[in-house]
């Protein structure tokens, strides 16, 4: 290979996550709702009839689809499936950071308020009830972390001849931090309280705007 033509391909190449096309990709939102006492965040609780993380509580999304015009899109969509809402039922929706799991998964979360709550009607197959937690009380409560160590386990076949230390290599060891909330008799934690944590860091960074009841 030529070098003009090596300089072309990485000049005209859009970085992106290594690795990534093999990711599965997912979309979720967090709801914001108004109430007469202030802003309260909708969670779901995941029917019991489902195979994967039986009630368990999550914010309404999924894998995104082909047919889904971006990531955005595939957040909204899901919100409607799994609440009955229709998308104008859905507004100012705007992206948070995306989160990398360490299973091989893309999430990206974005926010979005639902503006007639009368009108949700929840898909009994895929949730089993809905509740709601006041802003408030989330501005006011750090979450408890807590850490999960991953200890690396080569197969059999590993070709520790290959590499410096062989099977007496030092392997780096893994850590995640899981994050849990307690509101009354509800559990949130995992994936859900970490995007929730990072939601409720932004409104503290940029709190030139008061948040009503906290």
């Amino acid at each position: 290979m030529k070098l003009e033509s090596v300089l072309h391909k990485i000049k005209t190449h859009t970085p992106t996550i290594l690795g990534s096309r093999s990711f599965s990709k997912y979309s979720v939102l967090l709801p914001l709702i108004e109430k007469e006492e202030g802003l309260h965040v909708l969670f779901e609780v995941r029917s019991l009839k489902l195979r994967r993380q039986p009630g368990e509580i999550c914010f309404p999304g999924g894998r995104i689809d082909p047919d889904d015009t971006d990531e955005k899109g595939a957040a909204i969509r899901e919100t409607v499936e799994e609440l009955g809402l229709k998308q104008g039922d859905i507004s100012d929706v705007y992206p948070l950071d995306y989160l990398i799991s360490p299973f091989g998964m893309i999430v990206y979360p974005y926010m979005g308020l639902i503006k007639n709550i009368q009108e949700i009607k929840p898909n009994a197959a895929e949730v089993g009830e809905i509740f709601t937690v006041p802003l408030s009380f989330l501005m006011k409560t750090d979450p408890k972390i807590y850490q999960v160590n991953f200890r690396a386990e080569p197969e059999n076949d590993f070709p520790f001849d290959l590499i410096v230390g062989g099977e007496n290599y030092n392997w780096r060891a893994r850590q995640i931090e899981e994050y849990f909330y307690i509101y009354e008799n509800r559990v949130i934690w995992g994936m859900t309280a970490r995007i929730l944590a990072h939601f409720v860091e932004i409104l503290k960074q940029h709190s030139q705007y008061p948040i009503e009841g906290s």
